[in-house]
């Protein structure tokens, strides 16, 4: 064990606490927290209504707020789940151990909601090599926005990056190789430790929706090379410093769908990952062919999009005479 040093400040170890609560909130994703403390003021403020404590807060107290939530707010089951966590999250922060949404009643009360709403997950339409051809053509290629989203866009669905993948994305984590690119992710939603990974995007067969050449255009019409891969822009389309947000990808996805005359609210900055594991499951990739570019780690996290691209794939109609 190490020893204290001696003459060790109490500024020091000051620092070193700070250091330690940056680490702790580096366990999540900065979108993760910010969910929560959405969520936790929304608790807080209905328990003030409500003439209750908030932190800590008595088991009866989290179940009737779930209650509101489920019949009054009507909220989705997913929202409510969220705000669980959010709640427990609140309560181990504080040292309030165990927190009240480990209680049996809550527990119950919770799942009964769930098996009453009887909710189907809200997913938005994966973008398939078709659709995303239309949102690629619908794109103003003269100025440094169509140019970045083209490169985005092509870029987020030949590596099924998520739209927080992308986001973090430097220059420097870009390789160009003879076949493609070679992409490092250095961390991911299954690879909180940052352990990292390489991912190959492969030269597109055309030369309009091919991933490495649009990076290659926006590199050249932006001028950049170092820092992050993808930039803000400004209202009138000015390069910014800053990098683009995890929200800002999901908007530049919406975006072209509005320009290509698509309904933009079907889709999201999932659609370009879903949109990969669709297509390539329609095309018959085998499970860990797939696996192996989304990152997931079963076959079993992949069955809704290998489903859905393989309806009409060795469908049992098809061996009937119908």
């Amino acid at each position: 064990m190490l020893e204290p040093r001696t003459g060790q400040t109490p500024a020091a170890l000051d620092g070193y606490l700070e250091r330690a609560r940056e680490y702790a909130r580096g366990a999540k994703a900065e979108s993760t927290w910010r969910a929560y403390r959405s969520d936790w003021v929304h608790f807080h403020e209905w328990c003030r209504a409500q003439g209750r404590e908030a932190l800590p807060a008595e088991p009866a107290t989290v179940a009737a707020y779930l209650v509101f939530m489920a019949d009054v707010a009507r909220a989705r089951v997913s929202t409510i789940q969220r705000r669980v966590s959010a709640i427990s999250q609140a309560h181990r922060a504080a040292g309030a151990e165990p927190p009240p949404t480990t209680d049996w009643t809550v527990r119950q009360v919770l799942r009964g909601i769930r098996r009453d709403r009887k909710e189907a997950p809200e997913q938005k339409s994966p973008l398939l090599p078709a659709d995303l051809r239309r949102l690629i053509g619908g794109l103003e290629l003269t100025g440094l926005r169509g140019v970045r989203d083209r490169a985005l866009l092509l870029l987020g669905f030949a590596g099924a990056f998520r739209r927080s993948e992308l986001a973090a994305l430097d220059w420097d984590d870009v390789q160009e190789r003879p076949e493609g690119l070679a992409i490092r992710l250095r961390w991911s939603k299954t690879d909180p430790e940052g352990e990292g990974e390489i991912r190959g995007v492969p030269r597109g067969g055309h030369a309009e929706s091919c991933p490495v050449l649009a990076l290659h255009a926006w590199r050249d019409t932006s001028g950049l090379a170092s820092g992050p891969l993808f930039r803000g822009l400004s209202r009138h389309g000015a390069l910014l410093t800053d990098r683009l947000s995890d929200r800002g990808v999901a908007r530049a996805v919406q975006r072209a769908a509005r320009l290509a005359g698509l309904e933009p609210d079907r889709y999201a900055g999932h659609s370009l990952r879903a949109g990969l594991a669709t297509a390539a499951a329609e095309g018959r990739a085998p499970g860990w062919v797939i696996r192996r570019q989304t990152g997931h780690r079963s076959d079993r996290m992949l069955e809704r999009y290998i489903r859905s691209g393989r309806l009409f794939v060795d469908n049992a109609v098809s061996y009937t005479d119908l």
